[in-house]
């Protein structure tokens, strides 16, 4: 065993002892969290504009603060740009974390000198739980490469911005820059193509043991690694053993990225954004993320129903129940508050506090009232994939309501790595699996307001070049499960079969 290996296990040790502590007590340091963060925001523009001075329950405090997206924070956002000083936080951010939305354009999102902890220990906690668990820390000693943004930061009011990987980059601890690749002046390339070329020149002939990164893109890298090698992935590296990945759900890239690999290997899932690090993998044994409640966020919860009433339901920790849908909403210490980060969750236990992620609560389709959300269409379409031996390389699903005199349907765009043999006969057992998943959609077509959906086969690596059509390819970009418009179906129109 070599050192940083032989280093790693006492503290694995030591910080997932830790973790289980904080499980049992996660209502009381949500409490605590909450206490804080009033008590710092007492002195900002918000809090007094919302009267915090006032607030000494959480009850007042849901009277005084209405949910928000970014639109209803921009305002603020501006001020701080403008060099003002205490206006969400204490002081000004240290970095703005600059993100694309669907509806917003360009976000800015601050990190504070509070906040950049949350992003950099939450994403050691999810490694060192799992090298706890497993007794895997040989993968310290080798090569870690990380898919991420380029770190070169611009100045936005003077406050140092750019992509979250990037801004994440400049805190990569100085014991693993030796293994980290690729190396700076490649991840600083924007194009993601020319820069995927780098990374593979960089890294084929390395000891890679963990790679990181949104699953569409790594299988990119994979796909990059095998043409140029005639290897499958886990040849090339022989001493590969774990994936870490986020941003969106694992399961329809799993089975192409394992069979890229040549072998199963351990993943860890971890739930991240530029507001803060939510949740991440704790164990390989038990469903779900370990919500992550001691760490400078307040969560909140909305059934994912209510999200765009006036008045929604606001739970706290202590309410929520297994099996519910609930929008994410977050407090935190970089002064984000009642922010809805357009995420929904399920709870899978409460005894620790683990979730997973069904999807956007503006990606879903309810041109009917039939309300399909992402976890929907993931299953059904992953379920019958599976049972018939079809590999799924990408998807999305729109509605289709101007059909010239036929019952509108859902239309879904599917790159098939290898494509079932009857794709209409596919496409049914999909509606049959979609039809038990959602009532709302089995009553719909029962009532003959819908007719069943369609699969549309979309050309190799069309999804690839419908991105970057749209200068999206690479980085954090991903596409949207699901559409209540027609804009991503028609720009995928000349990439369809």
């Amino acid at each position: 065993m070599k050192f940083k290996a032989l280093l790693a296990k006492p503290f694995a040790s030591y910080i997932s002892g830790k973790i289980k502590k904080e499980m049992m007590r996660a209502v009381e340091d949500q409490g605590a969290i909450w206490q804080d963060l009033i008590k710092t925001g007492r002195k900002t523009e918000f809090g007094s504009e919302h009267g915090f001075n006032a607030i000494n329950t959480y009850e007042e405090y849901k009277q005084a603060v209405p949910i928000r997206d970014y639109e209803q924070y921009r305002p603020y956002i501006d001020r701080i740009k403008q060099g003002k000083h205490n206006v969400l936080w204490k002081g000004q951010p240290i970095y703005f974390a600059k993100t694309s939305g669907t509806t917003s354009g360009v976000k800015y999102i601050p990190i504070s000198k509070d906040s950049i902890s949350n992003h950099m220990d939450t994403a050691r906690n999810a490694l060192l739980c799992y090298m706890a668990e497993t007794g895997n820390t040989a993968f310290a000693d080798g090569k870690l490469i990380f898919l991420s943004g380029s770190p070169e930061l611009e100045r936005i009011g003077d406050i140092p911005t750019g992509r979250l990987s990037g801004i994440v980059n400049h805190h990569v601890p100085k014991y693993l820059r030796t293994n980290q690749l690729p190396s700076y002046e490649t991840n600083c390339i924007d194009d993601w193509e020319t820069k995927l070329g780098k990374i593979v020149d960089e890294t084929i002939d390395q000891n890679m043991t963990l790679i990181s990164g949104i699953p569409p893109w790594m299988q990119m890298y994979f796909d990059e690694l095998i043409e140029r090698s005639g290897k499958k992935v886990g040849e090339l590296f022989k001493n590969l053993s774990v994936l870490a990945h986020g941003g969106v759900n694992f399961e329809p890239y799993k089975a192409k990225l394992f069979d890229a690999i040549g072998r199963p290997i351990h993943t860890v899932e971890t739930f991240p954004a530029s507001e803060g690090f939510f949740a991440f993998r704790d164990t390989q044994t038990q469903e779900g993320l370990l919500l992550n409640t001691n760490s400078g966020i307040f969560f909140e919860f909305v059934p994912a129903g209510e999200i765009f009433n006036e008045n929604p339901t606001r739970l706290s920790l202590k309410d929520v129940k297994v099996g519910e849908n609930y929008a994410l909403i977050i407090n935190s210490n970089a002064g984000m508050w009642a922010y809805n980060i357009g995420d929904t969750v399920k709870f899978v236990s409460t005894n620790p506090y683990r979730l997973v992620v069904t999807g956007r609560t503006k990606h879903f389709i309810s041109a009917f009232g039939e309300h399909v959300i992402g976890e929907e269409v993931e299953h059904s379409l992953m379920t019958v994939a599976e049972q018939e031996n079809v590999r799924i390389t990408e998807f999305t699903v729109a509605p289709r309501i101007q059909t010239d005199g036929e019952l509108p349907y859902h239309e879904w765009f599917v790159e098939f790595e290898n494509a079932p043999d009857n794709v209409e006969a596919f496409a049914k057992k999909v509606d049959d699996a979609m039809r038990r998943k959602n009532i709302y959609y089995n009553d719909l077509l029962t009532g003959s307001i819908l007719q069943t959906l369609k699969i549309r086969p979309v050309k190799k690596n069309g999804f690839i070049e419908y991105m970057k059509s749209i200068g999206r390819l690479g980085g954090q970009n991903k596409v949207p499960r699901l559409s209540n418009d027609r804009k991503i179906a028609e720009g995928l129109a000349p990439f369809l079969f």
